[in-house]
């Protein structure tokens, strides 16, 4: 058998690859983060599959589910919120796995970032004003940053920031910030991006953490950091696109 890891996409049941599909429907065991997802992803499942949901486990307890099934000849689909390579605890569980001898794929999927940026109705990277986008995440009572990666020096760049698992030191992160981007710089908090109950708060590293603490924001939601985000962001010609540029056939 194999325990197939599949990027759930920000949670929207369809926002979920073809192949990621297929795969749902033809595991007979789903391991799934509850706090995460839209319980319509879970209709992709095959009627008589067994579901259970991780949210309240461990690591431990997840590799005995995952080798269970292992043991009784069954796919699993191991379903991970956004994509697997951003912040899924991949590659402890597939050690875990290599060394029960249990063989795992991985399926990409829509990562929570590209979500919000749909759904902001926004490019991240526009020309000569960022060309750069940095993933990182805060830390609180999670495990320890490595020290060359302090907000500080992703922040002297520039690039469009997208901060994950840190809504709730927004407060902190925004003061933070203003040295490098400005007090108004641009910002956005979207939370469970393409769910039913999606909530987009726009304002700037000025404002916006007394709108999350107001919306009463504690988790699954994303922070985006951006000059980019300005809806009268200057824009210059892409040279790829530019009618000037020589194209030779």
């Amino acid at each position: 058998m194999t325990v197939h890891f599949i990027g759930a996409g920000p949670g929207a049941a369809d926002l979920l690859t073809v192949r990621a599909v297929t795969m749902l429907g033809s595991s007979p065991v789903c391991l799934y983060a509850g706090t995460y997802l839209d319980p319509e992803v879970l209709g992709h499942c095959a009627p008589d599959a067994e579901l259970i949901d991780t949210q309240h486990l461990d690591l431990d307890q997840i590799t005995e589910h995952l080798v269970r099934a292992d043991k009784s000849g069954k796919d699993v689909a191991r379903l991970c919120s956004g994509d697997p390579s951003l912040y899924s605890a991949l590659t402890e569980q597939t050690r875990r796995l290599d060394a029960h001898g249990v063989s795992w794929d991985i399926t990409p999927g829509v990562p929570a970032y590209a979500a919000a940026a749909a759904l902001l109705g926004t490019e991240l990277t526009v020309p000569e004003v960022v060309q750069s986008v940095v993933l990182t995440r805060a830390q609180a009572r999670s495990t320890a940053m490595p020290g060359t990666e302090a907000l500080a020096n992703f922040a002297a760049t520039g690039a469009t920031l997208v901060l994950h698992l840190a809504i709730t030191r927004i407060r902190t992160l925004a003061a933070e910030l203003v040295a490098d981007y400005g007090a108004d710089c641009p910002v956005a908090v979207v939370y469970r991006a393409s769910q039913p109950d999606q909530l987009v708060l726009r304002g700037t590293l000025t404002d916006i953490a007394a709108q999350v603490e107001a919306a009463g924001l504690r988790q699954a939601a994303i922070i985006l950091v951006s000059k980019a985000l300005a809806s009268t962001v200057p824009c210059a010609q892409s040279h790829l696109y530019d009618p000037a540029r020589a194209r030779h056939r």
